[in-house]
């Protein structure tokens, strides 16, 4: 766990500053929460890393147009933590969601969506 556990400090100390420095609901501030709960799904705290995850599509929802891309990035991210705890058909809800908006969002070459169809598949085996 030693570069993920440097890597959370450093994305904390970031953070603190993100916290003062900008708005509550600054774009670059979901992010930085987003990064938070990437480190935390990584090590397998996956309480801790919804909650980041949480902060950072609340800010999105408010700060962000419909069917941007960053969403996608949440959902799947929160879809993903699911998996990992074993909640599949909430996984699955997320994902497909995130698939629909990187479809809306970007050009069909683009590898994220690759990427989550490849997350859905793996969760449907699952089901």
């Amino acid at each position: 766990m030693g570069e993920y556990s440097k890597a959370l400090e450093y994305y904390e100390k970031a953070n603190k500053i993100f916290e003062i420095s900008l708005p509550p609901t600054h774009p670059d501030l979901a992010t930085s929460y987003n990064n938070i709960g990437e480190v935390y799904r990584n090590i397998g705290e996956y309480s801790k890393a919804l909650e980041y995850y949480e902060k950072s599509l609340k800010i999105r929802e408010i700060s962000l147009p419909p069917n941007h891309p960053d969403f996608a990035q949440s959902y799947n991210n929160i879809g993903t933590t699911y998996y990992g705890m074993g909640e599949y058909s909430k996984a699955l809800r997320l994902l497909e969601k995130a698939l629909d908006i990187f479809q809306k969002s970007l050009p069909s070459t683009h590898p994220h969506i690759q990427a989550a169809m490849d997350n859905i598949e793996e969760v449907k085996k699952k089901l």
